[in-house]
Formats: C-alpha cells, structure tokens, sequence
C-alpha cells in the first residue's frame, strides 16, 4: 500500500520518462570523455535520430488513441467481451506497432540503397542493425502503458529502472573498454531483446490474443489524426532548421540555431507525462468532473516546480552557452532562451481532454494552424530583421495561438471554462515572471552590447 502511495500513474510515467533522458544524457557524456572520435558518436546520434524520425509520429498516435479505447470502444462493447480483466485493446494495439514496425523495416530496405546521409549515397550510420533496431524497438513502447492501464503504477517505475540501467551498462560499458561504436549498438539490440521477452510475459498476462480487424479500423480512425498531429508538431523543429538552412545558407548560422533550439528537457517529458497519463481519465463522461479537479491539481504542482527551474535555468544561460560550448555558441543562448518560453504552453492541457474525449481531429487542425503561422510567421520576422531569434519567436507565438485555439474549443463546444483545468491564478502570476524575467535578460545583454 505504501508504494501505491508513493508513486501513482502519473508519477510514474513521468519518472519513466526521466529516467529514459537521463540515461541518454549519462551516455552522450561518457562518449564525448572516451576514446571514440567526433565521427563516431555522430554516427551513433545519426543513428538514434534516424530511428526516432522514422517512428515517433506512428507511435504516439497509436499508444495515445489506446488510452482513451481502453475498455471503453464500440467493437469490443458489442461483442460484450469487455468484462474479463484481460485486454483485447492491447493485443491489438501491439499488432498495430508490428504491422507498422514491418512496413517501415520494409520501406528502410527499399531505399536503402538511394538514402544519403553525410553527403554519400547509402552511407546511414550501420544501415541493416538501424532498420533491426527500428523493427524491434517500437512495440515494446507498450509496456508501460500496459502497466499504466492495469494501474501497476510501481511496476512502470521498476520496469524503467532496471531495463535503463541494463542498458547504460551494455551500451557504456564496450566503449569504456576500447571498443567501437558497434558494440554499443549491439548492446542497444540486446536490451531491445529483453524488453520482447517483457512484452510478451505483460502479453499474456493482461490480454486477449485474439485479433479483431473492426477494432484496428476503430483505433486507426481516431489515431490517424494524432499521427498526422504528431507529425506536423513533431516537424516544427525540422521546418525551422529548414527555413534557416534556406534563408542563410551558412552552416555556422544553422549549427548557432540548432544548439539554442531545444526545450527545456524536465518541462516536456513531465508535460507530456501528465497528459499521456490522464487521458484514460477523461473517456467518460461520469468521472469528467473529478478527472478535470485532478489535471488542475497535478499541473498546479508542475507549476510549482517548473516554472522556477526555467527562471532559474534562464538567468544562468548566457553564462553557461559559451563555456559548455565555446564563445561562438552565445548566440544560441538567446534562441534556447526564447525557447524557454515554451513552458508557457506546455502546461495547459486542452489537448488532453479533447483526445480522451476521442475529438482527435480537432489536434489535427490545431496543429495545422501551429505550422502554417510557424512557417510564415518566421519568413516575416527574418525579413523584418530578428534573424534567428525571429524564427524562434515565431514557433513560441505559433505554439500559444494553437493551445489557445484548443482552449477555446473546450469552452465553447464542450463547455468547459478554463478555470476547471487550468489553475489560473498561479499560471498566470508564473507566466508573467517569466516574461518579465526574459525581458530583463535580452535588456541587460542589450546594454551590455
């Protein structure tokens, strides 16, 4: 009982989620301190970058249009198979990420031999163990929300802290001891492996095995529009590297941009924790007055604690660019501290309501508006003359018109004030710090100069 206590779902989705950066983190370190050149950790984040590019946007829409089909979807209902306390949602959801997985392993090979990275023809980074890793590593995304869903809250918790650890040491330990790159990929497939065989105990353990092609058709009409959102969301990042690369055609521009072009990693992966998490909470109407008391409760508390790290993160970042860095990077500062800002959206929560409310088409047309006002918006503030940080700016406002389109929404469609899930008053104070704050550093940088 007391561990129950301790860590509910949330929590421990979230904890998860740190424990996955952190890992990474503690791996990019080490092997910028080893013996491997610049080459071949570039060669291993091609590596990782490529796989994530190929899968995230399928993965999100899929595990996140599970949550809210979750013993509460029309094929599974009519078929009264519903009341066992197995899932025949999950086993589906699994084959869904197989076929997927399969049709992307298929696509990889088919282009393998026409893809350049690295200026060379067919030169990604260990092509045929990237396109096994992206095969095997994205049903076993499942398992803590199969954990998540049975309500094993520790258990997710466990399952991040012993698979994380396993793998730092599989993936750290052949470079600490001379070893090339390679190994620690073998170490990631490894891992991987013993991730299957967990997927597969958790599998029959919580499922039914029995494949249902009405509800896959169920789950793909309300996750193709989490997908595309995804996509477009996710690709906000990749279109302002992109409108730099075209505008500037300076290489030293880009890399400036790409360095201060990051959020706050403990603001994403806690948000984005909390609403993965509260979805199932909000796919019935009989508990939508508790579950919205809940989120404003739970982002109240990631106020408290977010919004002062940020500030506190932000008064020390024009210090702290030049010398993780080198003096050049200072003016990455400036963009990592428009980013920053970031926060500011990312913790209300419409969206979470609209997709465990099963309205994911509405996601879908937020994140078309995001990426259109993106997109033009940073045209407009290059040639007005804020540079870099014009294209910056510009996501910060794209991203606020988006959420405030979806806020909107569940006001006047759904009827749900915003003072239900949002705890206004704090936010609000918070966010006008903030803003004071950032206002104060880019002036004293200014009389600086």
């Amino acid at each position: 009982m007391k561990r129950t206590r301790l860590i509910d779902n949330i929590s421990g989705l979230q904890l998860f989620q740190l424990m996955r950066f952190t890992i990474f983190l503690i791996i990019s370190i080490v092997f910028t301190k080893s013996h491997l050149t610049s080459d071949e950790i570039g060669s291993w984040e091609m590596f990782l970058f490529i796989a994530g590019l190929m899968s995230f946007f399928w993965v999100t829409g899929i595990i996140q249009s599970l949550l809210p089909l979750y013993h509460r979807n029309r094929t599974f209902r009519k078929m009264g198979e519903n009341n066992s306390g197995k899932s025949p949602e999950i086993f589906n959801a699994f084959i869904l990420l197989c076929l997927f997985s399969l049709l992307f392993f298929v696509f990889g090979h088919s282009i393998k031999n026409n893809f350049s990275v690295f200026h060379f023809t067919g030169n990604v980074p260990y092509l045929n163990l990237l396109l096994l890793y992206l095969l095997l590593s994205n049903p076993v995304c499942l398992i803590e929300y199969i954990y998540l869903l049975n309500n094993r809250s520790y258990r997710i918790f466990q399952y991040g802290l012993y698979t994380f650890l396993a793998q730092l040491i599989l993936i750290i330990v052949p470079v600490i001891l001379g070893k090339d790159i390679t190994w620690s990929i073998y170490g990631l497939l490894i891992i991987t492996g013993v991730r299957w065989i967990w997927l597969l105990i958790l599998l029959k353990r919580y499922t039914v095995m029995k494949i249902s092609w009405a509800f896959m058709k169920e789950h793909l009409y309300l996750g193709a529009p989490l997908i595309m959102t995804s996509l477009i969301s996710g690709s906000a990042q990749y279109t302002d590297g992109v409108i730099i690369s075209s505008v500037y055609h300076d290489p030293t521009m880009f890399a400036w941009f790409r360095y201060g072009a990051k959020e706050f990693p403990l603001v994403l992966l806690l948000a984005n924790g909390l609403s993965n998490a509260m979805l199932p909470e909000f796919s019935t109407r009989s508990r939508m007055k508790e579950s919205l008391e809940k989120i404003k409760l739970k982002s109240r508390k990631l106020m408290h604690l977010l919004f002062p790290v940020t500030m506190f993160i932000m008064l020390f970042t024009r210090w702290f660019y030049p010398r993780l860095f080198n003096p050049e990077f200072h003016k990455s500062a400036g963009i990592f501290l428009v980013y920053a800002l970031l926060i500011i959206p990312r913790l209300v929560f419409p969206q979470t309501i609209i997709v465990g409310r099963k309205k994911t088409r509405i996601t879908l047309i937020a994140a078309i508006v995001e990426i259109s006002i993106n997109i033009s918006l940073s045209l407009l503030m290059i040639k007005w003359g804020y540079g870099i940080v014009g294209v910056a700016l510009s996501t910060f406002i794209a991203y606020c018109i988006g959420k405030f389109y979806l806020i909107t929404y569940v006001w006047v469609k759904m009827k749900i004030k915003p003072a239900e899930y949002i705890p206004v008053k704090v936010f609000s104070v918070y966010s006008i710090l903030l803003a004071i704050l950032f206002i104060l550093i880019d002036r004293r940088i200014i009389d600086i100069h």
